[in-house]
């Protein structure tokens, strides 16, 4: 038997399904209704076959479900996701088909960029089934791309929130990042403003004594405190 348990997020059109069970091996992976390839996610082409569901968000242990605005309401849909979410848990078959993309583990600037979001960044919004991910870094700018994933993304709001939260954290680990932006993906809908305010509280506290941190996959691996 599959026990699901769900969370609401600060995106109304979101939801957070926790399966219990691991569903990728660390790296995560976003898909859109629109241009699906059924082939990259035996779990994601089962969840659209659900009306209503337009975007499917797999991370290590949880699912972000992202519904059509027009489409069913949750007190419908999430009975339907739990169901076909553990249909597809008890066939054995895997949530990813594709890994051929796997994360890599980066040496230099763009490894210790990682490990500051892992640390800093990435908990507090996937708390609330989001994720922010690292694109890359152009050193002759110093900027920073990042991309913003499951109940978060892109909207004109979201340069706000990087100046003012992922922005703020990286500079003060990474001098060598002088600005931060966001890579288009993502649109959040019509509360996108107030969705991002929600995660710039929630990953703007706690920012105290420098850590080297070890991440794989967001994963903290290893931790020392520094000097």
């Amino acid at each position: 038997m599959v026990f699901i348990l769900t969370e609401p997020t600060p995106n109304p059109e979101a939801m957070k399904f926790l399966p219990h069970v691991r569903l990728t091996e660390g790296r995560s992976w976003s898909f859109d209704r629109a241009g699906f390839d059924p082939q990259l996610s035996p779990l994601a082409a089962r969840l659209f076959e659900v009306e209503g569901v337009r975007r499917v968000y797999v991370a290590a242990d949880f699912l972000t479900i992202t519904r059509e605005t027009e489409g069913p309401r949750w007190r419908q849909l999430r009975y339907q996701v739990i169901q076909t979410i553990a249909e597809h848990l008890e066939t054995g078959d895997p949530a990813i088909t594709d890994t051929t993309a796997a994360e890599d583990e980066d040496e230099g600037i763009e490894g210790e960029i990682k490990q500051v979001l892992g640390r800093y960044v990435r908990p507090g919004v996937a708390r609330d089934g989001g994720e922010v991910l690292f694109d890359r870094f152009d050193r002759q700018t110093g900027v920073l791309w990042i991309k913003m994933q499951g109940a978060c993304g892109g909207c004109p709001s979201a340069r706000l929130t990087l100046k003012a939260s992922v922005e703020r954290i990286v500079r003060r680990y990474m001098p060598e990042v002088l600005s931060v932006e966001e890579t288009p993906a993502e649109a959040s809908g019509p509360n996108a403003a107030a969705n991002l305010g929600h995660w710039m509280k929630r990953i703007g506290p706690g920012m105290g004594k420098v850590r080297t941190v070890f991440t794989h996959g967001g994963r903290q691996i290893l931790a020392k405190s520094g000097a």
